[in-house]
């Protein structure tokens, strides 16, 4: 049998494996292994692998005399005098005198009755911490502290501090952990001539003196290579975490092309009149060069028997939606229903006004489905969709419930993914499944997203999936001039709202929340509103926030469509979906509080008609370091993929991507800014792997991700 089928009939991406039971001390207790479990650490290879976040150095004494203030130390020596005072607060207060005779305020400002009783005249001690001058001469609060015996010897290593949860004492944990690195061997899986190839070029450590050393490290070790993780054995774990990634992505890639789907073919209609040739000509635009390659390749795709899963991507404005439709009108020329599921209410009634306007003339049937809808309207709707009278189902996340069932769907639209959680994105993907002639049946995906990637994340983030990027706007659009501007000239930027909206022109003024909040003082909506209107009695004024009714909520938009508002007072909800063409003028207040990436879909609002556009952020002072460069990068560029590349730089890849959302905290150790030069090696390694060593593929999966896999294939 070829190698390839042996690795991908191989269970570990499909279904968590039993995990091996952690192999704990004989002193362990039963609460102890649950809060273990806690953290993840079901295996003894899982303690192996729970590898430091910091150490401390307790291999060496400092005499009290020598001890420098403002810096961390240890020193040893016995209680010399012992009180529980009162100054201000209740303290327990020790005097610790080293063998030359000098003497050590220890303070203990939290304490309990055991310690009173533990720490009394006489006892020996070690004391680690940081040196302060205090009122009553050298001193430390809180030190870390440990009973000694008369000339006992001092560690040779230094000590790991571990992550840990409450309850779990680190001398517990590096008990469990040293107990595991005992009894668990780490052999080298590679083969001579990979090793040959990548190992040896990169210089890696072996992998069992990588770990330990990042548990043992010795006491001449470079500790600041040590914090920085770029020691060489934290290189070695770095590049077999990132190994893991690439052979379950690439895997899961592999394994679509052995899965079914429907071949989304038009049948016996002749190509003028199909579905999405109609549509084409009913458009009142062109599609762009790069709207018409994608076109092509998400066409392709939907043509083969086996699921597509590509993520289109594009800056705010590039013309994603009407690729969606067109996917969409070729599922349902071949037959089949499609599900488009979006993040918000707003965006939901934006993409189902907009594709009724498609759709509708063409004889197509569409229904939504959302969590407000009436009861009756939500029968009607999951009656359609089970009977598959409905060809198109719009919904946000209600699209996924257990109430609702499809009778043929054949495509999966995921608009904005990444504000969707992994555990949403699996319940679609499953929900569609269907046992076909014993096969399993997957309906074809396609995932869309304003926040472009970066390249170097797309590699490893996204080397399962297939990747369309819209890099050119529709002709005619406007570029949107931004301007910083102090809260103190507040009543220019309402001077110049009026000008516009008298001008003919609509704006936007956004605010970050809805009512008064004790904790962040800023500007409401609410309050915003009031203001506003005052200021400007001559104007139609609207007001959209979450809290809204939808009905109400769809009145005040419909509004402002038909310019019957001129000025829209509104939260964080038309961030995404909303188009119209006469608003040419944004206002975001308290801009500092808002994500690069969320400032730059929400001035994405203007800019989308002829007329010349501006986004006016206005901030309060001062500004952090990471906000003044938030706002900088947006005043500077309008290209989103320079944004995106900026805002990597600022949050980091974990943030940037949403990584309790997406999955991405898969990688514990890799940070692919710091570590971006150790993919494209761990990428050649997952092709060699999987091409003649899949045995060794699987191995390696079990080592680093057995049962969590799944979450990085969404």
């Amino acid at each position: 049998m070829p190698a390839s089928k042996t690795l991908l009939n191989e269970p570990l991406a499909d279904a968590a494996p039993a995990a091996t039971p952690v192999s704990l001390p004989k002193s362990s207790s039963g609460p102890q292994a649950d809060k273990l479990i806690k953290l993840g650490l079901r295996r003894a290879l899982d303690l192996v692998l729970h590898l430091p976040l910091r150490y401390d150095d307790e291999t060496t004494l400092t005499a009290i005399r020598d001890l420098p203030p403002g810096a961390s130390a240890q020193v040893e020596g016995v209680i010399t005098h012992h009180e529980i005072t009162y100054r201000g607060r209740r303290q327990l207060c020790l005097t610790l005198t080293d063998e030359n005779g000098d003497p050590l305020l220890l303070r203990f400002l939290n304490f309990y009755g055991s310690q009173v009783k533990q720490l009394a005249v006489g006892v020996r001690l070690r004391a680690r911490g940081e040196v302060r001058d205090g009122f009553l001469g050298m001193e430390m609060v809180h030190p870390a502290y440990r009973i000694v015996t008369q000339d006992e010897a001092l560690p040779q290593v230094l000590t790991p501090i571990y992550p840990t949860c409450a309850g779990l004492s680190q001398a517990y944990l590096r008990r469990a952990i040293n107990h595991a690195l005992a009894e668990t061997p780490l052999p080298e899986l590679f083969p001579d001539e990979l090793h040959a190839e990548i190992i040896a070029p990169l210089q890696l450590l072996p992998l069992a003196a990588a770990v330990r050393t990042l548990h043992h490290p010795p006491a001449e070790v470079d500790a600041t290579a040590l914090l920085e993780r770029t020691h060489p054995a934290w290189i070695r774990i770095k590049f077999e975490e990132l190994l893991a990634q690439q052979l379950s992505l690439k895997r899961a890639h592999m394994q679509r092309r052995t899965r079914s789907a429907p071949a989304l073919v038009a049948g016996l209609l002749a190509a003028e009149q199909t579905l999405v040739a109609r549509l084409l000509s009913a458009l009142p635009f062109a599609l762009t060069c790069a709207q018409q390659r994608v076109q092509k390749e998400i066409s392709m795709d939907l043509a083969l028997p086996h699921p597509m899963q590509r993520l289109l991507q594009g800056d705010v404005g590039s013309g994603k939606t009407v690729l969606a439709a067109l996917a969409a009108a070729q599922a349902i020329d071949a037959g089949y229903q499609v599900a488009l599921m979006v993040p918000t209410e707003l965006l939901a009634e934006q993409h189902v006004r907009k594709l009724r306007g498609w759709f509708e003339p063409l004889g197509i049937h569409l229904v939504w489905l959302t969590a407000s809808l009436k009861a009756k309207e939500k029968r009607a709707a999951l009656t359609a969709a089970a009977a598959g009278e409905a060809q198109l189902i719009v919904g946000t996340h209600a699209i996924i419930q257990d109430k609702v069932e499809f009778a043929r769907l054949g495509l999966v639209i995921i608009d904005e993914q990444h504000r969707f959680g992994v555990e949403q994105r699996l319940a679609l993907r499953s929900k569609a499944q269907h046992e076909v002639a014993g096969l399993n049946w997957q309906p074809h995906q396609l995932m869309m997203s304003a926040t472009p990637i970066p390249r170097t994340l797309a590699m490893s983030y996204y080397a399962d999936l297939d990747v369309s990027t819209l890099d050119e706007l529709p002709p005619g659009r406007q570029p949107i001039v931004t301007k910083l501007v102090s809260q103190a000239r507040r009543e220019e930027v309402i001077g110049r709202v009026r000008q516009a909206a008298l001008a003919g022109r609509q704006v936007y003024w956004v605010c970050p929340l809805i009512e008064e909040s004790e904790t962040l003082q800023l500007q409401t909506a609410e309050d915003t509103f009031a203001r506003l209107s005052a200021a400007l009695p001559e104007l139609q004024i609207g007001l959209v926030h979450g809290r809204l009714k939808p009905a109400d909520k769809a009145e005040v938009m419909a509004a402002f469509s038909r310019n019957e508002v001129q000025l829209l007072v509104a939260t964080t909800v038309i961030e995404v979906g909303v188009d119209i063409p006469n608003a040419s003028l944004m206002v975001i207040e308290h801009a500092e509080r808002f994500g690069l990436s969320q400032l730059h879909q929400l001035r994405g609002r203007t800019g989308r008609g002829s007329t010349a556009s501006a986004c006016v952020l206005l901030y309060a002072g001062p500004l952090s370091y990471t906000a003044r460069a938030r706002l900088n990068t947006l005043r500077e560029t309008n290209d989103g993929f320079e944004i995106a590349r900026r805002d990597l730089e600022i949050r980091g890849p974990g943030e940037f991507l949403g990584a309790r959302q997406s999955g991405t905290a898969m990688l514990r150790f890799a940070d692919l800014q710091e570590d971006l030069w150790l993919i494209e090696p761990a990428q050649r390694a997952a092709d060699y792997l999987l091409r003649k060593q899949p045995d060794i593929v699987m191995q390696h999966l079990k080592r680093w991700l057995e049962g969590r896999e799944n979450y990085l294939k969404v």
